[in-house]
């Protein structure tokens, strides 16, 4: 299970199987992995606002028929048209979703940590294209927010947005189409020491699929891991 940018260096030449990791994981590790490498992450809290072209190319046809009045086919339970539903995939035993708990697991396993405390809630809306997520991070260590910045604009495939006065901020609307994940809303959650909370956005489609396979298969050429 394969972010380039955090763990590419464990694929070797033997792997006979290499997959992608999920779409929402994905981005919020990229963003997260500069800085559990400098603080060190204590626990996660995600709560993900994810378009609904996760589901495919019929839930998009579900969204766009509910907006015109249109009554066809239906993937969801419920309408997703001027609504949010707190269910990706299936419910499990333990009261979480499969989306969820995939987030979990894929966390620990990207990161190589499994001391790292993780917790999910996913929800579908009504966006076509790019996944959001709240994000608050607890540490091991104290951060600045200058560094954090500095952190998240030096590593590779991440963009800041990050100017609120100017009502500079990631938008699903915006990173539709492109290739990187995008990071602002950076403030400390005051309710607690050593805690960020911040909003992470990408395009599911692309850096939460395509674009990480394609960036794989780049990593294990470059390195000589296929012949």
């Amino acid at each position: 299970m394969i972010v380039p940018e955090i763990n590419g260096n464990t694929i070797t030449d033997k792997d006979l199987i290499i997959a992608n990791p999920n779409c929402s994981t994905i981005q919020m590790v990229v963003a997260l992995a500069p800085l559990h490498k400098r603080y060190g992450l204590k626990r996660i809290v995600v709560s993900t606002y994810q378009s609904v072209t996760g589901t495919g190319k019929d839930a998009v046809t579900q969204l766009m028929n509910e907006r015109q009045g249109i009554d066809g086919q239906k993937v969801y339970p419920y309408r997703i048209d001027f609504n949010a539903l707190p269910h990706i995939d299936v419910f499990l035993d333990n009261g979480y979703t499969k989306e969820e708990m995939k987030m979990v697991n894929e966390t620990h396993k990207i990161l190589g940590d499994t001391t790292i405390g993780v917790t999910s809630t996913t929800v579908r809306i009504p966006a076509i294209g790019g996944h959001s997520e709240a994000v608050n991070a607890e540490f091991h260590k104290d951060f600045d927010l200058t560094e954090v910045r500095q952190l998240l604009e030096q590593a590779e495939g991440v963009i800041v947005q990050d100017d609120v006065k100017n009502n500079v901020y990631p938008m699903p609307i915006h990173s539709h189409g492109k290739d990187e994940v995008f990071v602002g809303r950076l403030r400390r959650d005051e309710s607690q020491p050593n805690t960020l909370n911040m909003w992470i956005v990408a395009d599911n489609l692309r850096k939460g699929a395509a674009t990480n396979a394609v960036q794989i298969a780049e990593f294990m050429l470059k390195n000589e891991l296929v012949h």
